[in-house]
Parts: structure tokens; sequence; C-alpha cells
């Protein structure tokens, strides 16, 4: 028995969750995955049904599951609450309290969306990426941080970024091991011209790289790699960077693809324990209409069977599933171009399960 803990989270989250949840009981039937589903509160939704954006029954649920699926977390209705209160706190302690350290972004473009995408289809045809993101230090987690008040009266706001040696050295080997089974080709993103905290980091990625003498490692300041990646983003196969380079970067490479409702991820700890979530946010201006795209969140179910639940044959399926979908020419409103037809979210989710 494999358990897995749902959590819908805010505004379309339960939307696009119900359409994967419907693909899960389908591969579990087909493939007899033996998974057992549980439910649980994260983000606004915990915190107006038991007080917390990530209550302890949350975290209890999520310590005893093989994996966890997310929706989206947060929303205007939230924004009047005290700073700790906030949706998005829950998800940052959820991934510090499971030490959830390795992000994994891809950013594949579907031939069937190529025309979808701001750039020319011939900058994005083909384009398979993948961001390594470091989730749970750098700049975001780093202390001291806060608003004080000076001598002169003015206030100011700090954030600490730092990264130790081991935090640095264990996402570098995540980056370096799926570099290792894609095109051996790693690109290690930091700011060491001007941050000392990634000059540490650049030293540690070079020295890591005499243990994959396959991998061809290459350096790049970030803002030239937001650069690169609009202007020949082909040229990439998997980046490794920290925190909140990641998070700029990964939103950035989501674009290209056309939505960056077509982006999953996974969340992943030191023995392979995750959650698996779509890229993009809870889209307040959406939700309950019914139009939501769901398959990044379909899509990060095959990235949780695939590393988390040792089920790729079922993974595969469902990837086979949503290129198979698309090749039909169904489309949610976020990736509609001419010649093809509009569905809602539930459509799309009966249309993947049907597929299957």
């Amino acid at each position: 028995m494999k358990k897995v803990l749902i959590l819908p989270g805010d505004n379309i989250g339960p939307e696009i969750v119900t359409e994967a949840v419907k693909v899960l009981h389908r591969v579990d039937n087909k493939f007899n995955l033996g998974i057992e589903l549980d439910y649980a509160h994260l983000g606004g939704a915990g915190l107006d049904a038991q007080g917390s954006p990530c209550p302890q029954e949350t975290l209890d649920k999520a310590r005893q599951s093989d994996a966890i699926l997310l929706g989206a977390v947060g929303g205007p209705q939230w924004d009047h609450v005290e700073r700790h209160l906030r949706p998005e706190q829950g998800l940052l302690t959820i991934r510090s309290e499971l030490d959830l350290f390795g992000n994994l972004r891809p950013a594949i473009m579907y031939p069937q969306l190529a025309h979808a995408s701001s750039l020319k289809p011939e900058f994005v045809s083909g384009l398979d990426i993948l961001i390594v993101r470091e989730l749970v230090g750098g700049i975001y987690f780093g202390e001291p941080r806060g608003i004080r008040t000076l001598e002169d009266g003015q206030r100011e706001g700090y954030n600490t970024y730092k990264y130790s040696e081991s935090e640095i050295r264990r996402i570098g080997k995540v980056a370096f091991e799926a570099a290792m089974v894609r095109n051996k080709r790693l690109c290690s993103v930091d700011k060491s011209n001007v941050l000392e905290a990634t000059v540490l980091w650049r030293e540690i990625i070079s020295d890591m790289a005499s243990d994959y003498p396959e991998v061809e490692l290459s350096h790049m300041y970030v803002d030239n790699a937001a650069m690169q990646l609009v202007k020949q983003p082909k040229q990439f196969d998997v980046l490794v960077t920290g925190n909140m380079f990641g998070d700029i970067l990964s939103d950035t490479a989501a674009m290209l693809t056309g939505s960056i409702g077509m982006l999953p991820s996974a969340s992943l700890e030191k023995n392979g324990r995750g959650m698996y979530e779509p890229c993009h946010g809870s889209a307040p201006d959406i939700a309950g209409q019914g139009v939501a795209n769901p398959l990044a969140t379909i899509l990060s179910l095959a990235m949780m069977l695939r590393y988390s639940l040792s089920a790729p044959d079922a993974a595969n399926a469902i990837e086979q599933a949503v290129s198979a979908v698309l090749d039909q020419g169904l489309r949610t409103a976020d990736i509609l171009t001419q010649g093809t037809k509009q569905v809602g979210t539930v459509e799309m989710g009966d249309a993947v399960v049907a597929a299957l």
C-alpha cells in the first residue's frame, strides 16, 4: 500500500486537483498500484479551517505519506492576515519541515503547443530543460530578517542570503545526477561577481565536477541566464541554482512553453519522498469558473509516480495520454490557438482519463 496525501489548497487548487485525482484512480486501477489517499488542508484553506496555514495535522499526515500532491495556495482574500499566517507561509513551512530541498522543474515544449509560445517556434520547438532549484535555504529562509526602525526614524527591510557547503553539495548532487541521465550538460547559475554566498556556491559546484567527469559543467550569472533563456533557450539541458534565482528562472522557462499551466514540479527530500505541484499559482481571477488548465497538476502526478512511487510505467502512460489529448486539438483557454477546440477543466481531465 502506498500512501498519497492530497492537499487541494486554495482557489483553483481544488478544481485542478480533482482532475488529477481522477487520473490517479485510473492508473491505480490500470497498473494495480495499491494507492491509499488521504486529504488535508494547506494555505488559506488551512487557515480558514484550522487557524493555521500549515496545521499540525497536515504535517503529521505528510510525514506518514509516501508522496504529496498539492494544488496551489494563496489569494487576495488572505491579504489582510498577519504575515506569519499568510497562505504562502504554509507552503514554506511544509517544505522546511519535510526538508524538501530539491525542486525539479522541467520545461518541456510539447510539439502541439509550439505556436502558443511567445517566442517563435524555431526557438522553442524541441525545448527540454530541467531546472534544479534549491528549495529550503537561501534568502527565503535566511536569518536575521525583518523590518526595523533606524536611529533616524526610517524603516529598513532586511533579509539574509546564505548557503552552507552541505546545502550546496546536496543540491549539486541532485543536479549532476539528473544531467547524467539526460544530455550530460549542467549550467550552474549564480551571481558570484557581487554575492559572496554564490562565490562559495560556484566553488563547491566546480569542486563536485570531478566526481562527474562525463558532465560538461558551465557557469553563468543569473542576469545573463535570464537573457539566454529568452534568446537561445535550447542551449540549456540542466540548470542548477539557489532558491530565489530558481524561483524567477523557472517561471521564465515555463512561459517559453506556451503556458505556465503546462509545467509540473517535484520537491524531494533525501530519501525520494516528495511533494508534487504545478508551477502556477492559485489564479483567483478564474477560480470557480471551470476554465483552469489541470494538465500541470496531472503531469505533476506523473512525476510523483516516477520519483516517489516507483511506478514509471504509470508515469509514462499519463504523459502519453496528455500528448494524445493535445493531438486531439483540445485546449484550455491558456493554450488555445487557432484551429483548436476550447474545453474546460473537467472536460480536459475526462479526456486524459479516456486516453488512458
